[in-house]
């Protein structure tokens, strides 16, 4: 079975979430809407939704930042806080701070209640929240603003001028007027019952201010085409912010893709280089004259995977070129310097083998890259072997190191932009090719019988 880095896999999850939304932070990129209509009880409300976080540092995934305020954010040291208005503030001791896996957060206050404490509640994966460094109560009869029609602009992503957030997001539920656990939302699975998955919310009652985000649409208006279409029937639909068609993922909370994983770096990184990670950690930008090789989130011993790269950006290919391939994960780094078993494709048609040493050989004779190229790779780990393609057309055919487990590999240097597409692409398609199962969005056909690199195609072939 493949060790799957901060999630898990299940093929049959009951209730399936078609997509989710990509934030990007640099680009600022956000949901806005303002509510006007009456709510229905601004004392009760509930919001849930899942994240899957490109690494969290004082990014707001929810915010209402004018008026009275209604914070749901990170902080710096990745401890989630809630704020409603400018004296009541929550601060967990738990941290968040996994890239690699999608949670689901319900928030939900009543505070007509008597006993302080349960006016407000957190829950991640569907366990009350209970321990915190801060905990100010809200007051009895305390109006909570998030539901509010004050006119006001609320945020998926920051908080109307700043702390946007970076990742992905789906299943944004806004109860206004009634206080739901998170039973409402999801449900421990019956066969792995350490495991939370979401269920239907199609009998849930909204109120007047409440939504339902699905995003099942990609377009960038604010109407039921659009992005931040709400389909609770509310209408209440949000105004798309820098977000594009490609921003709609089908990386969700019931089928997670691979993606690179920033906690997991080696090389040059050891002299405080570092690479740029953006689009829900599927673009890599490279350090400055700086070598660092970087892994997925996926470790494979079994199956047969495909997955593509854009070459964005790389200037003058010769010699610091781009490599990507597959790598032994088990064997990152010894002496600050970059030790794998894999094989990689670079930029001038040179494929590396590593066999203990940084290169531990090369040939030669394969098609060099120009910037826009498409690299896509497909390993067989059951009969040893990789294939890599430039834009389609194969390049051959190589053996690989048996006994290893593999993960995606990238090294990059100078600045140069890689695009990672395993199935949820960060660029523009313009065929559309899905693997043997239906999973996956590629420019390029899937050998067949090699499949995206998924958590439902895990759970049945990894």
């Amino acid at each position: 079975m493949p060790l799957i880095l901060g999630t898990n896999s299940i093929k049959d999850t009951g209730y399936d979430v078609a997509n989710s939304c990509r934030f990007n932070s640099g680009s600022s990129d956000n949901l806005s809407i303002a509510l006007s209509s009456t709510a229905t009880n601004t004392k009760k409300g509930t919001l849930s939704f899942w994240f899957k976080s490109q690494g969290l540092n004082f990014q707001f995934p929810i915010a209402k930042g004018a008026g009275t305020v209604f914070y749901l954010y990170f902080n710096s040291s990745n401890q989630l806080v809630w704020q409603n208005g400018l004296t009541n503030t929550r601060i967990t001791t738990q941290v968040f701070r996994d890239p690699t896996a999608w949670g689901n957060l319900v928030v939900n206050f009543d505070t007509t209640q008597a006993t302080a404490s349960n006016r407000q509640k957190m829950f991640y994966n569907g366990v009350e929240i209970t321990s915190f460094g801060t905990s100010n109560d809200l007051s009895e009869d305390q109006v909570i603003s998030i539901f509010d029609g004050d006119s006001n602009t609320r945020a998926i992503s920051g908080y109307v001028g700043g702390g946007y957030y970076s990742g992905y997001i789906c299943e944004v539920v806004g109860i206004d007027g009634e206080q739901l656990d998170p039973t409402s939302f999801g449900e421990f699975d019956s066969d792995s019952p350490n495991i939370w998955k979401p269920k239907s919310v199609s009998g849930l009652s909204f109120g007047n201010n409440g939504f339902y985000l699905e995003f099942k649409q990609s377009g960038t208006s604010a109407n039921s085409s659009g992005l931040g279409a709400d389909t609770s029937g509310n209408d209440h639909h949000f105004t798309v912010n820098n977000l594009t068609a490609e921003d709609q993922s089908l990386d969700t909370c019931t089928n997670n893709f691979a993606t690179l994983n920033p906690l997991v770096q080696a090389g040059s990184v050891t002299s405080g280089a570092t690479h740029t990670f953006s689009n829900g950690n599927l673009t890599l930008t490279g350090g400055t004259n700086k070598w660092i090789a970087d892994y997925g989130t996926f470790a494979l011993t079994t199956g047969k995977w495909f997955y593509e790269v854009k070459l964005t950006t790389f200037g003058n290919p010769s010699g610091s070129p781009i490599r990507v391939g597959w790598g032994a994960i088990n064997d990152v780094v010894k002496d600050n310097n970059i030790y794998f078993r894999g094989l990689t494709y670079d930029l001038q048609g040179i494929v590396r083998y590593g066999s203990g040493g940084t290169d531990g050989g090369t040939t030669t004779g394969r098609t060099a890259f120009v910037q826009g190229d498409i690299v896509s790779i497909a390993i067989d780990i059951d009969n040893d072997e990789i294939t890599f393609y430039k834009n389609g057309s194969s390049q051959g055919t190589i053996s690989i190191i048996s006994g290893v487990t593999y993960g995606i590999f990238a090294s990059d240097y100078n600045n140069k932009v890689a695009e990672l597409n395993t199935g949820s692409p960060p660029f523009s398609i313009s065929s559309g090719n899905s693997d043997g199962n239906g999973y996956g969005n590629f420019e390029y056909s899937v050998p067949s019988g090699y499949y995206s690199l998924c958590t439902k195609n895990l759970a049945e072939y990894g």
